[in-house]
């Protein structure tokens, strides 16, 4: 598994989840719990992961989108 996003925006996770799985991508959404148990002071990201053989197509389709920023010099999280 490899990447994909990292964020404490449970709205935009869920939709890039929704997104990927329409186009038949399995995503993971790692570190849910501990993100929901340290309480609002959002300190821990929960990331979004996905299959290596799929991480280029995943960033592509999510890039395509326009809503979430993956340009190359960015790193994985917002």
């Amino acid at each position: 598994m490899r990447e994909l996003l990292r964020s404490n925006d449970a709205v935009m996770l869920s939709w890039a989840i929704a997104v990927l799985e329409a186009e038949g991508i399995a995503a993971v959404l790692l570190d849910a719990y501990t993100s929901s148990v340290e309480g609002s002071i959002l300190a821990i990201p929960r990331r979004l992961m996905v299959g290596e053989e799929d991480y280029v197509r995943a960033r592509r389709i999510l890039a395509d989108t326009g809503a979430v920023d993956l340009s190359p010099d960015r790193p994985p999280w917002r």
